[in-house]
């Protein structure tokens, strides 16, 4: 039976002193006939149901109690004991470090391969000793009242897939939204991706919009603005992202992350996106992204700015336009140039990739992780010594930009695969050298002769010019059109003999004094 309070019992005493019938008592004060019987006969047996029935003469709530109790004593659950009572000392210990219910049964299954228990049965045991805990300070949430113009929040929240206008296709979508705490004016733009370039971006605009900067923006624990989940580690950097901390220097504002799984540390903006989504969204069928930022912007200033917001009890949009956006940092008199920090591994090309484009970096550091600085014009690579080392424009043909100074030297040539390169090549060392890899290339009509070549010029460029002419001359008499029979050439020192006469005379005999000419029949 379900006990109810002793205000109810109270108001039952005084009903029936009034003479006023069970199944009526029952039905004013909303308890099903068989409670009503109940308690009517335990305070019969206690001798409460007689007696004035004026509001002076009723009985104290603490002798109704011990009345009822007297005669309807409370019932003990079934099970009293937990199927982990004897890991009891194990589980609260575990608690007390701040575990929670599934990785202390993790923990347990994995200390004793033949335990039984369940996940309920741990979460039963961690409510138990949370109960008997008590409050804790930490449990405790502290409302924190913030001065115009001093913090902003902001954070993502997805709101499903929209058509992207950049490319026609239907992608997943967020909301960034920034909440300015004192007045609760928000900044809200569709984007698609969470990228550092968007997340720099996105501030930009939401401060042109404000007309001013925040002294302090909170934002989420967001890798495009935190790093490290663990902020504030002594031993160790900050974790900021350096992209976000170039912005933050540019308009002078504080960034003070949230930290990890701990939303009510910036509830205005948790606040914020779940109103966005709910208010906005919801009721709203968008296909395309252009037709739902148009209409979103409108939302924000005629609804949500002009709604009775239920914390502050007033007008954000018009608690903002007279009261913060005075407040506000001035926007910095030159305009942002966004700068993106990015970590980057340098692959065995000696190459490392960024915004889907390759940059060299000299080749003693392949395979480092090296920082990426980039500009909208030019890409500063640094290793983590914060030297520079290597420098490149940002845009520029092809899937790459490589500075043949930071290959090996003697392989830093293999990458041209052009023939006409190859052949001019050979030719400034002499017109028979380039006149002999012309043949090379040709000795073959399927089959791809460069690297032969590859290797033959830059082995002849070894040697003096006269010498790489007299191996071409000696290896296009024989018909060898080998990287080994030049280097064998050169290695011999056969360039140096003279070329052997012919086996037979290329000269014409004389025609015979009697015979026809071929042309004539």
């Amino acid at each position: 039976m379900e006990r109810t309070d002793m205000h109810r019992l109270q108001e039952l005493v005084r009903l029936h002193r009034q003479g006023i019938g069970a199944r009526e008592v029952a039905r004013l004060l909303g308890m099903s006939p068989n409670t009503e019987r109940t308690y009517r006969l335990a305070l019969g047996l206690a001798g409460l149901l007689q007696g004035d029935p004026g509001l002076e003469h009723l009985p104290d709530l603490a002798v109704l109690r011990e009345g009822v109790l007297a005669q309807v004593p409370v019932k003990t659950p079934l099970q009293q004991v937990s199927s982990l009572e004897g890991l009891a000392d194990k589980v609260f210990e575990m608690a007390k470090r701040g575990a929670k219910p599934k990785a202390i049964f993790d923990k347990l299954v994995l200390d004793d391969p033949d335990f039984k228990g369940s996940v309920s049965a741990v979460k039963r045991l961690w409510r138990r000793w949370k109960k008997d805990r008590g409050v804790q300070a930490e449990d405790v949430a502290i409302p924190v009242d913030t001065l115009p113009g001093d913090v902003a929040q902001v954070d993502f929240g997805y709101v499903g897939m929209l058509v992207d206008p950049a490319t026609r296709k239907l992608r997943r979508a967020w909301v960034f939204t920034m909440v300015l705490g004192y007045s609760r004016h928000l900044f809200a733009k569709i984007v698609f991706d969470q990228r550092a370039e968007t997340w720099v971006q996105l501030h930009i605009e939401a401060f042109a919009e404000l007309g001013g900067v925040p002294r302090t923006i909170v934002p989420d624990n967001l890798k495009a603005a935190v790093i490290r989940a663990a902020f504030g580690v002594e031993r160790e950097d900050s974790g900021l992202n350096r992209t976000y901390c170039e912005l933050a220097r540019h308009y002078t504002f504080l960034v003070d992350p949230a930290p990890p799984f701990a939303p009510k540390k910036k509830g205005k903006v948790e606040s914020g996106v779940r109103y966005v989504k709910s208010n906005f969204f919801k009721p709203r069928a968008f296909e395309h992204a252009e037709e739902a930022q148009a209409e979103l912007r409108r939302w924000r200033m005629e609804i949500a700015g002009q709604r009775d917001h239920g914390t502050t009890h007033r007008k954000p949009l018009e608690v903002f336009e007279q009261e913060e956006r005075a407040t506000l940092e001035p926007l910095p008199p030159r305009p942002y140039v966004p700068i993106i920090w990015k970590r980057a591994t340098v692959h065995s090309n000696s190459h490392l990739v960024f915004g889907r484009r390759e940059y060299s970096v000299p080749w003693t550091l392949c395979h480092k992780r090296l920082w990426v600085r980039a500009t909208p014009d030019t890409v500063y690579i640094h290793d983590l010594e914060e030297e520079r080392v290597a420098t490149h424009d940002r845009r520029g043909p092809g899937p790459r930009s490589t500075n043949d100074a930071h290959l090996p030297e003697h392989r830093r040539d293999l990458r041209h695969r052009d023939r006409a390169y190859w052949v001019t090549r050979a030719k400034t060392m002499g017109d028979t050298v380039g006149d002999y890899i012309v043949e090379v290339f040709g000795s073959e009509d399927v089959i791809s002769k460069l690297r032969v070549v590859q290797a033959i010029v830059t082995h002849l460029e070894k040697h003096p010019s006269e010498r790489a002419v007299a191996a071409c001359e000696r290896a296009r008499h024989f018909g060898n059109h080998t990287y080994k029979g030049v280097r064998d050439i050169l290695r011999q020192g056969l360039d140096y003999e003279p070329l052997p006469q012919p086996l037979f005379a290329t000269k014409t005999s004389p025609r015979p004094q009697f015979s026809r000419a071929p042309n004539i029949h």
